[in-house]
């Protein structure tokens, strides 16, 4: 009874959030365009989030900046696990467009009318070269552009030169500091409030489009939570076995695979990553990773690496380009789709409260479609949870094996570490010892 009630309080959200969609998507199918009749429902919590953009992306990002300690700097440990998350990064990235490239993951034949719906056209500007739309993307010519939900990339960037702004400025920043704290709690509590109605917003929503587009888009949300959980055990197997591989040998699989477990059910059990940061520290460590590297390494993995995420990104960028039939034979659109990933993804990381929405919008901006698609990668954020939570928790404890081959040698899984400590603080002494003489 006990398990339940814990399994009904992590997924209570998610539970909801996925009753809901099944429920529109009933009434679509039946009432079909009879169902627009509840849109404005839908178009509620829309406006709210709305709302709540501007706020939550400047205040989230300034603080987030602006209260960032420097850890103990550990120099080849830090090193070695930055780049490893950056390389591991991108091949999640990579792994996440190869899956969907060659699937069409929502089928809504006449995309005109969609662009309809959402009241919206996709952004398109030819006519600019690439400086150009980078300009337009990352700066407004007038401050009232950035209370704009049209502009969060530019707000994003306006609002890291105001938390570097607040570091230099030091002490003086503290009045600012506070404040800026009590109104990021405000804005929290105001998504929480919002997130009550939300199974009734996106249940309309999810109506609304059913009854618009029939089974389709309904079906495209079964396929991409079919799929990713597919491509997530493909990765959970292959991906992380390999680098066991890379990092020990056949001995690192054996201790990956004898060790692994814990975090792996952990993660699926409560649906969060910082959960399992204890499990897989301990987990690391009798994979016999020394303490210094399983600590720095997890612990920095937890914010700043997240392999679940960034495929669900590719996915929920993959999901719009079908929904929107956007051309991706172009290797320009290519990139932008892998970069957008990429810069997405580090925003969940970095921002652990509100990181989804911020990530999400930046996903609109970048891409130029319109922000009333925001419920749709909502909708594919609740579906894919349970086993992005498991890549991006057993991913940290994938990381520390590499930085271990890194840092401690390819002997790292048969090595005694404390041995080598003592080993170390017996060098240190002898140069003492031998003056004393």
């Amino acid at each position: 009874m006990t398990k339940v009630k814990s399994f009904l309080k992590n997924y209570k959200t998610m539970l909801l959030l996925i009753l809901a969609m099944i429920i529109g998507a009933v009434c679509g199918l039946i009432f079909k365009e009879d169902a627009m009749i509840v849109k404005p429902l839908g178009d509620l919590f829309l406006n709210l989030m709305f709302v709540i953009i501007v706020p939550l992306v400047f205040l989230t990002i300034s603080l987030a900046v602006a209260k960032v300690k420097h850890p103990k700097r550990l120099g080849k440990i830090m090193g070695s696990t930055v780049v490893i998350f950056l390389i591991t990064s991108v091949i999640a990235v990579i792994i996440g467009f190869v899956s969907t490239y060659f699937v069409n993951l929502v089928d809504t034949g006449d995309t005109s009318a969609i662009k309809e719906l959402f009241d919206g056209e996709v952004a398109s500007d030819t006519d600019l070269n690439f400086l150009e739309r980078t300009v337009q993307l990352i700066s407004v010519d007038d401050f009232t552009g950035l209370l704009s939900k049209e502009n969060v990339v530019a707000l994003l960037v306006c609002a890291l030169i105001v938390g570097f702004a607040m570091r230099m400025s030091g002490e003086k920043a503290e009045p600012l500091l506070k404040v800026m704290e009590s109104a990021h709690s405000v804005v929290f509590n105001f998504i929480k409030i919002t997130m009550y109605y939300a199974p009734i917003g996106i249940g309309c929503y999810f109506a609304a489009y059913v009854g618009s587009f029939g089974a389709s888009i309904a079906t495209g949300f079964l396929k991409v939570a079919i799929l990713y959980a597919l491509v997530a055990l493909a990765y959970y197997v292959i991906v992380y076995s390999l680098y066991a591989f890379i990092s020990g040998g056949g001995k690192g699989v054996k201790v990956w695979w004898k060790n692994v477990l814990p975090s792996t059910f952990t993660a699926l059990a409560t649906c969060s990553s910082a959960a399992c940061i204890p499990i897989n520290i301990d987990s690391a460590k009798k994979m016999n990773v020394s303490e210094d590297v399983a600590d720095t390494t997890i612990s920095l993995a937890t914010n700043l690496h997240q392999d679940g995420s960034m495929i669900g990104s590719v996915f929920k960028i993959m999901f719009l380009v079908c929904l929107f039939g956007t051309n991706i034979s172009n290797p320009g659109t290519v990139a932008q789709i892998l970069v957008t990933a990429l810069v997405a993804s580090v925003l969940i990381s970095a921002v652990p409260i509100g990181g989804g929405t911020i990530s999400e919008m930046v996903i609109i901006s970048m891409m130029g479609y319109p922000v009333a698609a925001l419920p749709v990668l909502t909708m594919i954020a609740t579906v894919i949870d349970a086993p992005a939570t498991m890549l991006n928790a057993v991913g940290d404890t994938s990381c520390s094996l590499l930085v271990s081959r890194v840092v401690d040698g390819k002997d790292w899984v048969t090595e005694s570490h404390d041995n080598k400590k003592i080993l170390e603080a017996e060098i240190k002494e002898k140069p003492k010892n031998s003056k004393k003489k």
